[in-house]
């Protein structure tokens, strides 16, 4: 089984609590991005991360220096957003970083797709972002098949706990529907379901931190995700998609 997940835009440097692997597999593509990220002035930079000048200007000279292979953080400490937070993987058990390590991928607009142990410097780039590179019209282009196929080894299903602007560089180039399966986790809003985007998060987090707890291993393992606040829909859950109502 493989779990995807999104990144997250804040990022730390923390090169001591957990050493690095290995270097991310698509390194060569991640410096012809560099390349052409550096190639932007300031007002194309800060209109590409649709961002403030307190955010845009540090950002835009950190990307002058720096170096993708110094300094480098694990990508699962590296990212720090809410999802990461909550999953609090600083906190994992031996058997359980063993288990990410196997199991989990970190899609990236900037370096594709990580392991959890890749040695990864701070960036700011979304995978919806519109920059093209090397001919590719956008980002989706640039990577096109790279991501599913490093992600793929043979028919083991995929759990998708990423969001959907992610979750699109895989779903093309699947050849088996089935083979992704998507967890939901919604609010009922006067009976619809409605995804709430910090709740999820803090979802996502806290179920890829059970999934390594409990070694899950099938897609019956995540049905028996055990949180007070989410509760299991069978009801409204297919084979392709897990639904999990929040219960507050």
């Amino acid at each position: 089984m493989k779990i995807i997940i999104a990144p997250a835009k804040k990022m730390v440097v923390d090169p001591d609590t957990f050493g690095i692997d290995a270097l991310p597999q698509y390194l060569a593509q991640t410096q012809e991005i560099l390349d052409q990220l550096r190639q932007l002035d300031y007002p194309t930079a800060k209109a590409l991360w649709h961002c403030s000048d307190k955010l845009a200007r540090p950002n835009y000279q950190w990307l002058q220096e720096l170096d993708l292979n110094r300094q480098l953080t694990p990508a699962l400490l590296a990212f720090s957003g809410i999802q990461y937070q909550y999953m609090a993987p600083d906190l994992f058990t031996a058997p359980a970083l063993a288990y990410v390590r196997d199991n989990l991928r970190i899609l990236s607009g900037f370096y594709g797709i990580l392991r959890p142990f890749d040695g990864v410097v701070p960036y700011r780039l979304e995978m919806q972002s519109k920059l093209q590179v090397a001919g590719a019209h956008n980002l989706y282009d640039f990577w096109g098949d790279r991501l599913y196929h490093a992600l793929v080894t043979d028919s083991e299903p995929i759990i998708n706990l990423a969001s959907q602007e992610y979750a699109k560089t895989i779903t093309p180039y699947l050849q088996h529907p089935e083979q992704l399966i998507t967890v939901v986790f919604g609010s009922l809003v006067n009976g619809k379901l409605v995804t709430k985007a910090t709740l999820a998060k803090m979802a996502r987090g806290e179920m890829v931190r059970y999934l390594a707890e409990h070694n899950a291993q099938t897609a019956a393992d995540v049905t028996a995700f055990d949180h007070p606040d989410w509760a299991f829909a069978p009801d409204r859950s297919t084979a392709t998609s897990l639904v999990f109502i929040y219960q507050k």
